[in-house]
C-alpha cells in the first residue's frame, strides 16, 4: 500500500535540528522523498507498524507534527504533479 509520510519537526534548538535529522533518516530507509518533509512510501502492514512505531518514538509530541496517509493499493490516478521535481511512480523500481 501506498504510505504518504509529512513532517514538521521544531528546529528552533539543536535537539530539535537533531530530531528532524533522524525523522528524515527513518523516512528515507521506507521511500522516496517527494519534498522536503513528504516521503512515499510502499510498505505492507508490518512496515507500516514499524516505522509508525519508529516515528512516534523520534519527535515530540509537544512540538512537533507527524501524518500518515494511507493511500492504498490503487492510489493510480489519486495523485497529480504539477511543477519542478519530477519523480517516479512509488511502485517503480529503484536503483541505487
Amino acid at each position: 500500500m501506498l504510505i504518504l509520510i509529512t513532517y514538521d519537526v521544531n528546529t528552533e534548538t539543536a535537539a530539535g535540528r537533531k530530531r528532524l535529522r533522524k525523522v528524515a533518516k527513518c523516512c528515507e530507509s521506507y521511500g522516496r522523498r517527494v519534498q522536503n518533509s513528504v516521503f512515499e512510501c510502499s510498505l505492507n502492514e508490518a512496515q507500516l507498524v514499524t516505522i509508525q512505531g519508529q516515528l512516534k518514538e523520534l519527535i515530540d509530541m509537544d512540538s512537533d507534527s507527524l501524518r500518515l496517509y494511507n493511500l492504498g493499493n490503487h492510489f493510480h490516478g489519486k495523485i497529480m504533479h504539477f511543477g519542478i521535481k519530477k519523480v517516479e511512480a512509488p511502485d517503480d523500481t529503484l536503483i541505487l
